[in-house]
């Protein structure tokens, strides 16, 4: 891999960092040796970048050639755009109150060097405002109005623009950042492409196991992939790579969900692409998309606070009551009376103004199909937990589960394969955990999960190994797919 820093003139960049080639801008769009090599990071330094300037054309080129360019032409236009700088998320935006309150003056200018600033107290803001908008000099600026602030502009730098007092600190910054491990060749063979694997080690109930994490990663060296593994503080990563494959819980309100939209933004391969954690992410949304492809579910209504006399009329008791975003059988009610119900639906729409309320099935045990590319994968018995009615019993941070059974897939009724196929369909062709019940000889579809448990020795007993090697050849085919302009990420 080859890292080099673009400047407008070599006298711009006034920092030694080993392992880091500086060109000139105008050798880099204009000489053959640049369009023709492969897996090259460029960060782009020069002294303009507004539209059709040389700093604007390194990144556009950059694009073009397959190379990641820091910052990439979309985080030019995002830095450009007004609407764009003040549409800070929830995290950034209590992130600028708490980190800027005891500022005495109206105006404030924060120095961003490769995610960076001299005083520790800015630290964490400068990361965030890196993470989403990432360039390696950047200047924020920052206006208090009516008592809050609001960031009015943030801006790419030219290196020559560094303070003089600025430069020992920015060349530590540099060294840093160029030293992490992303930089070093790991492999005889340099990879093709490069994958990210989004985990997070305090996640208390992750969807795959240490031991699921380590095959997923020979699986994808095997097919030819470089893999890191990243956590949240790497949003501004993503552009160096090619594939991101999360293996953390999202949810639309989270972190997850802002890397899955910046990856396929970025023109990388996504699992779980955005679009599935909507789908799959609500309820609601399964609800009716079941109705309308008239896939079999427990009798089902959507809850609101208008209709809370009708739902027992409708589902019977005992019901089951869902929030819309609920996961690992958490905010899911089991209601016994109609009083319970309305207690439990007043509770969920203090939250949400819908839910769902469901027919309750008892049963022994869930199926779970999963499915990836419109093909089945593997299928569990998931067997409730004793003396209890799902599969999963929470007693604070830590949780009880039932049974898990692997089966081959020959073993398994065809009507339970073919009906999450069919229900994989409503979401996507990304890769699910369809949840179902059987009934005599129905079958009926419970939830549709992107994201789904992988855990070793439970999901992955019956392929081993050649479970991990279709998920991740299915993502290098993506891949490929992306770079020859056509397929879905």
């Amino acid at each position: 891999m080859t890292t080099v820093v673009a400047v407008s003139g070599l006298s711009d960049w006034a920092l030694d960092v080993p392992g880091v080639e500086v060109v000139l801008a105008k050798d880099y769009l204009s000489l053959p040796r640049w369009s023709e090599l492969e897996g090259v990071r460029v960060f782009n330094l020069c002294r303009r970048y507004r539209y059709q300037s040389e700093g604007y054309y390194v990144s556009l080129l950059a694009m073009a050639r397959r190379h990641t360019a820091i910052p990439n032409l979309t985080t030019l236009l995002e830095m450009r755009s007004r609407t764009m700088v003040r549409a800070v998320d929830d995290e950034l935006e209590e992130s600028i109150q708490r980190t800027l309150k005891k500022i005495q003056s109206d105006e404030f200018v924060l120095s961003i060097y490769f995610g960076e600033n001299l005083a520790k107290r800015y630290a964490p803001l400068a990361q965030r405002l890196f993470n989403m908008f990432p360039a390696p000099l950047l200047r924020a600026t920052f206006a208090r109005t009516q008592g809050r602030w609001r960031l009015q502009r943030i801006e790419p730098i030219p290196a020559r623009a560094i303070p003089d007092a600025h430069l020992a600190f920015v060349r530590a910054a540099a060294e840093r950042y160029f030293a992490r491990p992303r930089y070093q060749v790991r492999r005889r063979r340099p990879a093709r492409f490069h994958l990210a694997m989004l985990t997070d080690p305090k996640e208390p109930f992750p969807p795959s196991n240490p031991g699921a994490l380590g095959r997923f990663t020979r699986a994808a060296e095997k097919v030819g992939f470089g893999v890191e593994t990243i956590g949240r503080d790497d949003f501004s990563r993503l552009p160096e790579f090619d594939a991101l494959f999360i293996r953390t819980t999202t949810n639309v309100n989270h972190y997850t969900f802002r890397f899955a939209q910046r990856a396929q933004a970025e023109g990388l391969a996504v699992i779980d692409d955005p679009q599935s954690i909507i789908r799959c992410g609500n309820k609601v949304y399964l609800a009716e998309a079941m109705v309308q492809a008239e896939i079999p579910t427990p009798r089902t209504v959507v809850g609101n606070r208008f209709n809370l006399a009708e739902i027992v009329k409708e589902v019977g008791l005992p019901c089951v009551l869902k929030y819309p975003d609920s996961a690992f059988s958490q905010g899911v009610h089991k209601c016994a009376s109609e009083e319970e119900m309305t207690e439990k639906a007043s509770g969920i729409l203090e939250a949400s103004d819908l839910f769902v309320a469901q027919e309750f099935m008892p049963t022994e045990f869930d199926w779970r199909v999963g499915v990836f590319e419109d093909e089945p994968l593997y299928a569990c018995r998931y067997h409730m937990v004793d003396k209890h009615w799902q599969i999963v019993r929470h007693h604070g941070q830590n949780a009880e589960y039932g049974k898990i059974e692997p089966v081959p897939l020959d073993l398994v009724p065809s009507g339970v394969v073919r009906t999450a196929l069919r229900a994989a369909r409503c979401v996507g062709h990304g890769l699910y955990g369809v949840d179902l019940k059987r009934i005599g000889r129905q079958t009926f579809v419970m939830e549709v999960n992107d994201n789904p448990n992988i855990d070793r020795s439970y999901e992955d007993a019956v392929l081993g190994d050649e479970l991990y090697r279709r998920i991740m050849q299915g993502l290098w085919q993506r891949v490929l797919a992306l770079k020859n302009g056509g397929g879905r990420g």
